[in-house]
């Protein structure tokens, strides 16, 4: 979950609308921003196609004394429990706790100058109503901008209502879009009379510019005279301005050839974005040869039907929301929507077992970015899956496929959410609800619930003795010495995850999730005192890890490392080791490893004689805890060297220095916390009195001192494969 600093608005799985072209508007605008500087909540309506999005995103581009924007698209977001979470990405929360959503952000957002921009609600009044009350109740920093179709209904919302264009700005916008597909316009009272039929709503002016290639504007409004003719009269309930824009897209319609209204029709499954590839497997077939698509498409993007968007992961194209409905009507009227679905869940099957497969390789990062793109699709699918009849199974391979999504892209709340549903249907196919089950202990132990986590591991290991699936044995028994890790007791973690490193060999099975638990029996071995097997383990893991480029795994072993580098005195190695975690940590939006990689580098830090950039380090670590779980896993393990740390850099500075050194760090996001950090590495020459690292405070019930070894093991970075 992100959220970009003012002044470019973001979106939740969806980057903000070309403003480039902005056309007219100059009165909405000056008029929105008084009614935004005037209220906390700012609610723009009017019927599809008038222009909602665009004004919003415009009025949010200009300094209004946030220091924030974030947008949020809700138009594919179709369980209404899910708008918490896509409000919370859109604003940079990642949350690894069991706390409800809403709860989180309340934290999160907590005096905070933001402006929330939340697009295309209308589908989910009650559940966004609900939200934006409790936000703007708890936050009194915090400005919504709604757009729909209709009001929230809030006491002290300022409605905005927007009307289409006037005459001179629709034909204003005509030929820039003429222009935009390389034709001029000379025929200006056509146009002027066509845009006055189109009741300048600026969709219908934009679908109608994009028929100038084969059309002139006397030949477009000559068509479209016909079908308003043919439409007008007669029982039909929706509001003119409805109508029109239905007519208007129904008239766009209709000038499409046979393979360009089947593809709109079959493209309408798709939530978010798309891709070339998908378009060809999902929608070719029965009158539309998969090679033939380009080209349609092609045709589709050229009318404006389509739109396309250059991506961190290629370009990717996008059908606007009352174009996409329109082609969803004719998909059902064919009686196809069933089938349609069916293929779409088929291709995100398909791509989670390839990222799955292709997370334990060079390709860790473009994994992680083509999810995040996918992730609207994958929803759809996932929900598709659980709700229909003889798809249950489907629905538990997915949940769990996408393992390293919810736990390695910070998303173990909306992943916990799937798979809870996902394992209380009976689908008959026991290995893909065993495989459900141990990705949902896994994620519970990660959220620190110590109580869900045993039950499903319990659960799986019992289930798959049954049905002898070792697989799934090893698993179950490496998430339980995860458990028993974070819970401090070392003796069960060594001996479960050394079982479970067994089976893992006997079965062949090497991922990064069996890197992990050889991360996770260093980390039990430096607890309990011997850093030389911890080092000579984490040295094995980034062997295997550089050989085959993997980078998450890798990080974990590298942060044991760093902390038996501090312990050796090597500060200077230390303070590498922990760079290039903590950059590859922040890059998967990993939050557990980004916290623990800043709180060794605290420790470093004090230990290189800088108290004061030690204690702004911890300020930043605390604040990023609560979005985690217990602070240090409430470890006596975890807790030793955070508590040698303040315990420095107080004698160092005085409380009250500290103190406020602790609150500048406590003001930083993830972002600039990571980015202060990367910045001071290297550049801190080892001075002052260094920190003692021949002990650290006893651990809880030992008998004797323990050395709280590297690197945080719960979790961590498990990787399951």
């Amino acid at each position: 979950m992100r959220g970009p600093q003012h002044p470019g608005p973001c979106a939740a799985g969806r980057p903000p609308l070309e403003l480039t072209s902005f056309v007219g508007r100059s009165a909405e605008l000056a008029a929105l921003a008084e009614a935004m500087a005037a209220a906390r909540l700012v609610t723009v309506t009017g019927p599809g196609g008038v222009g909602k999005s665009r004004l919003a995103l415009r009025a949010a581009r200009r300094p209004a004394g946030w220091a924030e924007v974030a947008r949020v698209d809700l138009a594919h977001v179709q369980d209404p429990l899910f708008a918490e979470y896509a409000v919370a990405e859109a604003l940079g929360l990642t949350d690894h706790t069991t706390r409800p959503p809403r709860e989180a952000l309340l934290g999160h957002l907590a005096g905070r100058r933001v402006l929330l921009v939340l697009d295309g609600f209308e589908h989910l009044v009650e559940a966004c109503a609900g939200l934006v009350a409790e936000l703007l109740r708890g936050l009194p920093e915090l400005r919504v901008l709604a757009v729909g179709r209709r009001p929230l209904g809030l006491a002290g919302e300022r409605l905005f209502p927007l009307a289409p264009l006037g005459a001179d700005e629709a034909v204003e916008l005509f030929a820039d879009r003429a222009r935009q597909h390389g034709a001029e316009v000379a025929d200006r009272p056509a146009v002027r009379e066509l845009c006055l039929r189109l009741e300048g709503i600026p969709l219908a002016v934009e679908l109608a510019a994009g028929r100038l290639r084969a059309l002139s504007p006397a030949q477009l409004l000559e068509r479209l005279d016909d079908r308003f003719r043919l439409l007008t009269g007669g029982g039909q309930d929706a509001l003119p301005r409805h109508r029109t824009l239905r007519t208007a897209i129904g008239w766009s319609h209709e000038l499409c050839t046979p393979a360009e209204r089947l593809l709109w029709a079959r493209l309408s499954v798709f939530a978010g974005t798309f891709d070339l590839d998908a378009a060809e497997y999902v929608c070719s077939g029965d009158g539309l040869p998969a090679e033939d698509v380009l080209d349609v498409l092609s045709e589709l993007l050229a009318q404006s039907l389509v739109t396309r968007e250059e991506t961190a992961t290629g370009p990717r194209y996008r059908m606007l929301d009352t174009v996409r409905a329109y082609g969803a009507g004719w998909l059902a009227a064919a009686g196809d929507t069933a089938r349609l679905r069916r293929r779409h869940r088929d291709w995100c099957l398909g791509l989670a077992t390839m990222c799955e497969l292709d997370w334990f390789s060079p390709r860790q990062r473009e994994v992680a970015a083509r999810v995040e793109a996918e992730l609207p699709n994958l929803r759809d699918a996932l929900e598709f899956c659980l709700t229909e009849p003889e798809e249950a199974h489907l629905g538990q391979y997915l949940a769990g496929s996408l393992w390293f999504c919810w736990a390695g892209c910070g998303r173990l709340s909306e992943g916990r959410r799937w798979l809870e549903r996902s394992v209380e249907l009976e689908s008959g196919y026991e290995r893909s609800r065993l495989k459900a089950l141990w990705v949902l202990g896994y994620v519970a132990v990660l959220q620190g619930d110590t109580v869900a986590a045993p039950a499903a591991l319990r659960e799986c290991r019992t289930a798959a003795e049954r049905v002898a699936d070792g697989t799934a044995v090893a698993y179950a028994e490496h998430r339980t010495g995860c458990l028993a890790l974070v819970t401090d007791d070392m003796a069960g973690a060594e001996r479960l995850l050394r079982s479970a490193l067994g089976r893992y060999r006997e079965i062949g099975e090497l991922n990064s999730n069996v890197l992990m638990s050889q991360v996770e029996l260093a980390m039990a071995r430096a607890f309990q005192g011997d850093l030389a097997e911890a080092v000579r383990l984490c040295e094995d893991v980034r062997r295997v890890c550089d050989d085959h480029g993997e980078r998450w795994a890798r990080s974990y072993a590298l942060y044991v490392l760093a902390y038996a580098a501090w312990r050796d005195g090597d500060l200077h190695r230390a303070r590498e080791l922990l760079a290039d975690c903590l950059g590859d940590a922040h890059a998967f939006r990993d939050l557990l490893g980004s916290v623990l990689s800043l709180e060794l580098l605290a420790l470093v830090t004090a230990s290189q004689g800088d108290p004061a950039e030690a204690a702004v380090l911890q300020g930043a670590a605390g604040r990023l805890w609560p979005s985690v779980g217990l602070p240090l896993f409430g470890s006596v393990h975890y807790n030793a060297p955070h508590e040698l740390c303040e315990a420095t850099a107080r004698q160092a500075l005085g409380d009250e220095r500290y103190e406020e050194l602790l609150a500048e760090g406590a003001r930083l996001d993830r972002a600039a916390a990571v980015a202060r950090a990367l910045a001071h590495e290297g550049a801190r020459p080892a001075q002052g009195a260094p920190v003692r690292r021949e002990r650290l405070p006893h651990a809880r019930g030992g008998d004797h001192e323990r050395e709280p070894a590297a690197s945080r093991a719960r979790k961590g970075g498990e990787t399951a494969g």
